[in-house]
Protein backbone atom coordinates (compact mmCIF):
# COMPACT_ATOMS: atom_id res chain seq x y z
CA UNK A 1 0.00 0.00 0.00
CA UNK A 2 2.66 2.26 0.70
CA UNK A 3 4.33 2.01 -2.93
CA UNK A 4 1.41 2.43 -4.39
CA UNK A 5 0.98 5.90 -2.10
CA UNK A 6 4.17 6.78 -3.39
CA UNK A 7 3.60 5.91 -7.34
CA UNK A 8 0.54 8.18 -6.76
CA UNK A 9 2.46 10.78 -5.00
CA UNK A 10 5.18 11.15 -7.19
CA UNK A 11 2.83 11.38 -10.23
CA UNK A 12 1.15 13.80 -9.12
CA UNK A 13 4.14 16.16 -8.22
CA UNK A 14 4.79 16.21 -12.12
CA UNK A 15 1.49 15.70 -13.84
CA UNK A 16 1.20 18.37 -16.18
CA UNK A 17 -2.73 18.60 -17.02
CA UNK A 18 -3.50 18.65 -13.69
CA UNK A 19 -4.39 22.56 -11.83
CA UNK A 20 -0.76 22.20 -9.68
CA UNK A 21 0.77 20.72 -12.50
CA UNK A 22 0.08 23.19 -15.86
CA UNK A 23 -2.96 25.60 -14.66
CA UNK A 24 -0.96 27.39 -11.91
CA UNK A 25 2.43 27.80 -13.35
CA UNK A 26 0.22 29.01 -16.56
CA UNK A 27 -1.06 31.77 -14.42
CA UNK A 28 1.62 32.84 -12.05
CA UNK A 29 4.02 32.74 -15.55
CA UNK A 30 1.65 35.25 -16.73
CA UNK A 31 1.23 37.65 -14.12
CA UNK A 32 5.01 37.32 -13.34
CA UNK A 33 5.45 38.91 -17.07
CA UNK A 34 3.40 41.37 -17.29
CA UNK A 35 4.39 42.58 -14.13
CA UNK A 36 7.99 42.82 -16.11
CA UNK A 37 6.22 44.49 -18.74
CA UNK A 38 5.00 46.98 -16.35
CA UNK A 39 8.27 47.52 -14.33
CA UNK A 40 10.25 49.58 -17.34
CA UNK A 41 12.64 46.52 -16.51
CA UNK A 42 13.16 46.23 -19.87
CA UNK A 43 15.01 49.29 -20.82
CA UNK A 44 16.62 49.05 -16.96
CA UNK A 45 18.21 45.93 -18.05
CA UNK A 46 19.29 47.16 -21.32
CA UNK A 47 21.15 50.44 -20.07
CA UNK A 48 23.26 48.07 -18.61
CA UNK A 49 24.16 46.55 -21.55
CA UNK A 50 24.89 49.42 -23.97
CA UNK A 51 24.26 53.35 -24.63
CA UNK A 52 23.90 55.94 -27.27
CA UNK A 53 27.07 54.59 -28.85
CA UNK A 54 25.34 50.83 -28.71
CA UNK A 55 25.63 47.82 -27.60
CA UNK A 56 28.96 47.16 -25.96
CA UNK A 57 28.77 43.41 -27.01
CA UNK A 58 27.02 43.89 -30.13
CA UNK A 59 29.64 42.04 -32.30
CA UNK A 60 31.33 39.98 -29.93
CA UNK A 61 32.17 36.60 -31.67
CA UNK A 62 30.92 34.10 -28.40
CA UNK A 63 27.48 35.54 -28.95
CA UNK A 64 27.03 36.08 -32.31
CA UNK A 65 29.29 32.90 -34.02
CA UNK A 66 28.69 30.24 -30.73
CA UNK A 67 25.26 31.46 -28.96
CA UNK A 68 23.10 32.86 -31.90
CA UNK A 69 24.14 31.18 -35.25
CA UNK A 70 25.69 27.60 -33.89
CA UNK A 71 22.87 27.19 -31.51
CA UNK A 72 20.79 28.17 -33.89
CA UNK A 73 22.25 24.97 -35.95
CA UNK A 74 22.55 22.93 -33.33
CA UNK A 75 18.32 23.38 -32.45
CA UNK A 76 18.21 22.45 -35.94
CA UNK A 77 19.71 19.21 -35.76
CA UNK A 78 18.25 18.39 -32.25
CA UNK A 79 14.81 18.98 -34.21
CA UNK A 80 16.04 16.90 -37.75
CA UNK A 81 17.07 13.97 -34.61
CA UNK A 82 13.91 13.86 -32.31
CA UNK A 83 12.07 13.64 -36.06
CA UNK A 84 14.36 10.69 -36.53
CA UNK A 85 13.23 9.49 -33.53
CA UNK A 86 9.76 9.19 -34.28
CA UNK A 87 9.65 7.23 -37.49
CA UNK A 88 12.58 4.66 -35.50
CA UNK A 89 13.28 5.21 -32.23
CA UNK A 90 16.06 5.28 -31.01
CA UNK A 91 18.04 5.67 -26.85
CA UNK A 92 16.07 7.07 -24.84
CA UNK A 93 13.25 7.38 -27.00
CA UNK A 94 12.61 3.94 -27.18
CA UNK A 95 10.76 4.81 -24.17
CA UNK A 96 8.20 6.31 -25.28
CA UNK A 97 5.01 5.46 -27.37
CA UNK A 98 5.56 6.46 -31.17
CA UNK A 99 1.75 8.35 -30.96
CA UNK A 100 3.08 10.67 -28.26
CA UNK A 101 6.24 11.15 -29.55
CA UNK A 102 4.72 12.53 -32.91
CA UNK A 103 2.86 14.30 -30.51
CA UNK A 104 6.01 15.68 -28.33
CA UNK A 105 8.20 16.40 -32.03
CA UNK A 106 4.75 18.10 -33.26
CA UNK A 107 3.92 20.43 -30.79
CA UNK A 108 7.90 21.48 -31.11
CA UNK A 109 7.75 22.38 -34.63
CA UNK A 110 3.94 24.30 -33.53
CA UNK A 111 6.09 26.12 -30.94
CA UNK A 112 8.62 27.40 -33.07
CA UNK A 113 6.03 28.05 -35.74
CA UNK A 114 3.56 30.07 -33.21
CA UNK A 115 6.63 32.59 -31.99
CA UNK A 116 7.90 33.09 -35.73
CA UNK A 117 4.34 33.99 -36.86
CA UNK A 118 3.72 36.83 -34.01
CA UNK A 119 6.79 38.03 -34.47
CA UNK A 120 6.30 38.62 -38.14
CA UNK A 121 3.37 40.02 -37.75
CA UNK A 122 5.10 42.29 -35.01
CA UNK A 123 5.60 46.07 -35.10
CA UNK A 124 7.99 46.32 -32.53
CA UNK A 125 11.85 47.16 -33.35
CA UNK A 126 14.60 45.39 -31.76
CA UNK A 127 16.66 47.20 -29.17
CA UNK A 128 19.74 47.80 -31.79
CA UNK A 129 17.14 49.94 -33.53
CA UNK A 130 16.03 52.24 -30.79
CA UNK A 131 17.23 56.15 -30.61
CA UNK A 132 18.46 55.30 -27.29
CA UNK A 133 21.02 52.97 -28.43
CA UNK A 134 22.73 53.97 -31.35
CA UNK A 135 19.49 53.62 -33.84
CA UNK A 136 16.87 56.13 -34.86
CA UNK A 137 13.79 54.12 -33.70
CA UNK A 138 11.51 55.84 -30.72
CA UNK A 139 10.95 53.59 -28.07
CA UNK A 140 7.83 52.75 -27.54
CA UNK A 141 5.80 49.60 -25.67
CA UNK A 142 5.35 46.35 -27.77
CA UNK A 143 1.87 46.89 -26.44
CA UNK A 144 1.38 49.54 -28.56
CA UNK A 145 -0.40 48.11 -31.62
CA UNK A 146 0.53 51.02 -33.78
CA UNK A 147 4.23 50.34 -33.52
CA UNK A 148 6.90 52.50 -33.55
CA UNK A 149 8.04 53.42 -36.77
CA UNK A 150 10.87 51.33 -37.47
CA UNK A 151 11.57 47.77 -39.20
CA UNK A 152 9.39 45.80 -36.40
CA UNK A 153 9.71 42.18 -36.44
CA UNK A 154 10.73 41.71 -33.08
CA UNK A 155 8.42 40.99 -30.21
CA UNK A 156 8.92 38.31 -29.25
CA UNK A 157 12.29 36.20 -28.87
CA UNK A 158 12.61 33.80 -31.90
CA UNK A 159 16.01 32.83 -31.08
CA UNK A 160 14.79 31.70 -27.39
CA UNK A 161 12.44 29.64 -29.23
CA UNK A 162 15.24 27.45 -29.94
CA UNK A 163 15.00 25.86 -26.74
CA UNK A 164 12.00 26.84 -25.41
CA UNK A 165 9.95 24.97 -28.30
CA UNK A 166 11.42 21.94 -27.12
CA UNK A 167 8.77 22.49 -23.48
CA UNK A 168 6.37 19.44 -25.38
CA UNK A 169 9.41 17.21 -24.14
CA UNK A 170 8.95 18.08 -20.54
CA UNK A 171 5.26 17.01 -20.87
CA UNK A 172 6.09 13.88 -22.41
CA UNK A 173 8.97 12.41 -19.84
CA UNK A 174 6.48 13.89 -17.06
CA UNK A 175 4.14 11.51 -18.20
CA UNK A 176 6.21 8.80 -18.52
CA UNK A 177 5.02 5.30 -16.97
CA UNK A 178 6.77 4.48 -14.09
CA UNK A 179 6.73 8.28 -13.62
CA UNK A 180 9.93 9.41 -12.96
CA UNK A 181 10.29 13.01 -11.21
CA UNK A 182 13.51 13.91 -11.38
CA UNK A 183 14.24 12.99 -15.06
CA UNK A 184 10.87 15.56 -15.74
CA UNK A 185 12.56 18.29 -13.59
CA UNK A 186 15.34 17.93 -15.03
CA UNK A 187 13.91 17.72 -18.79
CA UNK A 188 12.22 21.34 -17.88
CA UNK A 189 14.98 22.61 -15.79
CA UNK A 190 17.35 21.76 -18.90
CA UNK A 191 15.26 23.95 -22.00
CA UNK A 192 14.48 26.88 -19.24
CA UNK A 193 17.93 27.25 -18.41
CA UNK A 194 18.61 26.65 -22.11
CA UNK A 195 16.05 29.07 -23.87
CA UNK A 196 17.39 32.06 -21.15
CA UNK A 197 20.91 31.83 -21.62
CA UNK A 198 19.95 32.20 -25.75
CA UNK A 199 17.66 35.24 -24.66
CA UNK A 200 20.14 36.69 -22.60
CA UNK A 201 22.69 36.26 -25.17
CA UNK A 202 20.27 38.09 -27.75
CA UNK A 203 19.88 40.99 -25.33
CA UNK A 204 23.39 41.27 -24.86
CA UNK A 205 23.93 42.09 -28.42
CA UNK A 206 20.97 44.71 -28.48
CA UNK A 207 18.29 42.20 -30.25
CA UNK A 208 16.07 41.62 -27.45
CA UNK A 209 14.85 42.83 -24.13
CA UNK A 210 14.20 40.60 -21.24
CA UNK A 211 10.56 41.08 -22.06
CA UNK A 212 10.33 39.22 -25.76
CA UNK A 213 12.42 36.06 -24.01
CA UNK A 214 9.98 35.95 -20.94
CA UNK A 215 6.53 35.73 -23.69
CA UNK A 216 8.87 32.94 -25.66
CA UNK A 217 8.74 31.05 -23.10
CA UNK A 218 4.86 31.50 -21.94
CA UNK A 219 3.69 31.14 -25.20
CA UNK A 220 5.54 27.77 -25.50
CA UNK A 221 4.89 26.58 -22.44
CA UNK A 222 1.10 26.98 -22.63
CA UNK A 223 1.35 25.64 -26.55
CA UNK A 224 2.46 22.57 -24.94
CA UNK A 225 1.12 22.28 -22.21
CA UNK A 226 -2.70 23.27 -23.82
CA UNK A 227 -1.94 20.71 -26.13
CA UNK A 228 -1.54 18.05 -23.70
CA UNK A 229 -4.36 19.01 -21.63
CA UNK A 230 -6.72 18.84 -24.75
CA UNK A 231 -4.94 15.30 -26.10
CA UNK A 232 -5.22 14.24 -22.68
CA UNK A 233 -9.12 14.68 -22.18
CA UNK A 234 -9.49 13.33 -25.55
CA UNK A 235 -7.96 9.52 -24.87
CA UNK A 236 -9.80 9.53 -21.17
CA UNK A 237 -13.00 9.92 -23.29
CA UNK A 238 -12.56 7.30 -26.26
CA UNK A 239 -12.63 4.56 -23.96
CA UNK A 240 -16.26 6.14 -23.23
CA UNK A 241 -17.37 6.55 -26.50
CA UNK A 242 -16.13 2.86 -27.26
CA UNK A 243 -18.19 1.55 -24.37
CA UNK A 244 -21.10 3.16 -25.87
CA UNK A 245 -20.65 1.86 -29.21
CA UNK A 246 -19.92 -1.64 -27.84
CA UNK A 247 -23.67 -1.63 -26.00
CA UNK A 248 -25.36 0.41 -29.04
CA UNK A 249 -24.35 -2.72 -31.13
CA UNK A 250 -24.95 -5.14 -28.86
Amino acid sequence: MRMNVTSMSSRACVAPFSSHGFFWPTGLGLLAVLAWDSSGGDLALARLMGDSRGFYLAGNPVLTVFLHTGARYLSWLAAALVMAAVVKPWGLFKAFPRADMFWAASTTLLCALLVSLVKHASLTSCPWDLALFGGTVPYVSHWQWSGDGGPGGCFPAGHASSAFAFLPFYFLVAQASPPNVRRARACLAGVLVAGLILGLAQQLRGAHFMSHTLWTAWLCWTLAGGSWLLRERYRRRRPDRAAVRSRAGA
